[in-house]
Formats: structure tokens, sequence, C-alpha cells
């Protein structure tokens, strides 16, 4: 679990992983996340990493510590944290995918159609059709 990629700072990356921990449900609201010492010692990274990522969380509302019991998800921090990824993904993601699909003269309907991993080129150039 600690293969880390190195275009993101390792604070970043565990900040994601908690993310994906409470959007998925893994830890629901008003439950405990895991400890700073369990995650760092199963990715094997410094706990002030780990602190870091918390913090992030923290700062935007969607994690709260209490004292002596370590972190827990906020209610309604699910839907704010929802809310701050969906934002961050159209402002800082969809751009960049948006220009590759136009570079590569993908059209959307076939895109929403494709099986996953395969898009149906039925609308590409230079496809001939029957």
């Amino acid at each position: 679990m600690d293969d880390f990629h190195t275009s993101q700072p390792i604070f970043l990356q565990i900040r994601q992983r908690l993310a994906q921990m409470i959007l998925a449900g893994t830890v629901a609201e008003g439950e405990a996340l895991p400890s700073v010492r369990q995650i760092a010692a199963e990715l094997s990274v410094n706990p002030l990493t780990v602190t870091r990522a918390f913090e992030a969380l923290v700062d935007i509302g969607v994690v709260e510590k209490r004292r002596g019991l370590g972190m827990f998800v906020k209610p309604g921090g699910r839907a704010e944290l929802l809310t701050q990824e969906r934002t961050a993904f159209l402002k800082q993601e969809w751009p960049r995918i948006l220009g590759q699909i136009r570079a590569l003269g993908l059209d959307p309907r076939d895109l929403l159609s494709a099986p996953q991993g395969a898009p149906n080129p039925t609308h590409a150039e230079g496809q001939h059709h029957d």
C-alpha cells in the first residue's frame, strides 16, 4: 500500500486515500479514521506526514480531532468532501482531460457508450460504416 508516486507530495496522496475511504463509505460520518500511528506504520512514513494529511481534511471541515480519541468524520463531512472533490476535479483535472479528448479526436458520445477501457470508434475520423 506504500506505492507512492513522485508527482505529488506524500501527504497529499495519503489525504486522497483518506478521502476515498470517506467517499466510499468505508469510514462513515461519526466514525473514527485509522490512527496516525497506524497509517504511518502501514505506509512506512513519518507520522508528521500523516498528520499533515489529516490537517488538510480538518481545514476543509470534513474531519475533526477529538482529544484523546483520534480523528473522526464530521457529520456532513462526506457531503462537504464530495463538493470539494467535485470542484477540484472540474477546475484542475477536467480541463486537462478535455484537452486530451479533443487532441485525440474522440467523440464524447463514443466515450459514454464504450465499454470501460476501450472507446468505440464509431464516430472517429476516418471510420467507414457499412
